[in-house]
């Protein structure tokens, strides 16, 4: 069977490189104006700026990573874990923010300051359209890529942020209505978190190895017992190297005189057709089950 080679995420470079370009221009922006205007949702916005310019360089660095450190005799993966690593330096990012908002939008509802909503407005609407080309950029990519969704999460969270920060400007210059700004602050920071705590289970359960959510491992043991020829399988793995990259390892126990490579051909094919996990490394074995195997507790 072919293995495939390079992972999801270094499909979109180029679209994860020109959402950092927009990101990181319109950051400036908004964090200067924030300061100046003292607008706690422009300021929210803005510190969701920053953190999607150090997760878009997150993930940028870290498919570049990935791409040279090529495989070598005690890398054997070479550096694709660092795609997974950035997605969960993403979410700590989230978190932090959406932590840094919940905590300061809290202080203000006391004695909230006044903010020029023109101004905040101006600036809202020239996020939400930065927010809207980077957002369809890595569209596609979000589907494919943990690192990029890590990445288009936090995109998305500002796009919804600008929304907020102009309809938060527009109640503040239409009706003066000073608390309009702190709501919105909140409102955006809880509309984060599960969005965020998705993205840390997901990046974690590829760390720890666990099974990809769409695999049923016990249906895919079943599916190659069910193999002509197949006794046994045992010691099965599936996990996860990096978005788009599955891999497994099973033994196979098959009958005497089987003819073990079309044995194993099929169980390859059938892995790589039914769940789309194209790099198995199957041992197929014949007669009993090995007593190694079989001392084995993990």
């Amino acid at each position: 069977m072919g293995h495939g080679h390079g992972s999801a995420s270094g499909r979109h470079l180029g679209a994860l490189s020109a959402a950092f370009a927009i990101t990181a221009t319109f950051m400036l922006v908004e964090i200067t104006a924030g300061i100046a205007t003292s607008s706690l949702a422009l300021i929210s916005d803005g510190a969701h700026m920053v953190t999607d310019v150090v997760g878009l360089g997150l993930a940028l660095a870290a498919i570049l990573a990935a791409r040279r450190a090529r495989r070598t005799a005690d890398r054997t993966f070479g550096l694709y874990r660092a795609e997974v690593l950035a997605a969960l330096a993403n979410a700590v990012l989230l978190f932090g923010v959406a932590a840094y908002v919940l905590i300061e939008a809290a202080q203000r509802f006391g004695d909230p300051p006044a903010v020029p909503g023109g101004t905040v407005a101006v600036v809202a609407l020239v996020g939400l359209a930065a927010n809207v080309v980077a957002f369809l950029l890595l569209r596609k990519g979000s589907a494919e890529s943990l690192n990029v969704r890590g990445a288009y999460l936090e995109v998305l969270a500002d796009l919804v942020g600008s929304v907020g920060v102009l309809v938060s400007g527009a109640l503040t210059l239409l009706f003066g209505w000073r608390y309009a700004d702190p709501i919105l602050g909140v409102a955006i920071g809880l509309w984060v978190l599960p969005r965020t705590w998705t993205l840390a289970r997901r990046s974690l359960r590829i760390l720890f190895q666990h099974a990809p959510e769409r695999v049923d491992v016990d249906r895919l043991t079943d599916a190659l017992c069910a193999l002509p020829l197949v006794r046994e399988v045992h010691d099965v793995h599936v996990w996860t190297l990096t978005s788009g990259m599955e891999v497994a390892s099973a033994h196979l126990t098959v009958a005497p005189g089987a003819d073990r490579d079309e044995i194993l051909q099929t169980a390859q094919r059938l892995l790589a057709d039914e769940y789309q996990i194209e790099h198995a490394t199957l041992q197929v074995e014949a007669g009993e089950t090995s007593a190694s195997c079989q001392e084995l507790t993990w």
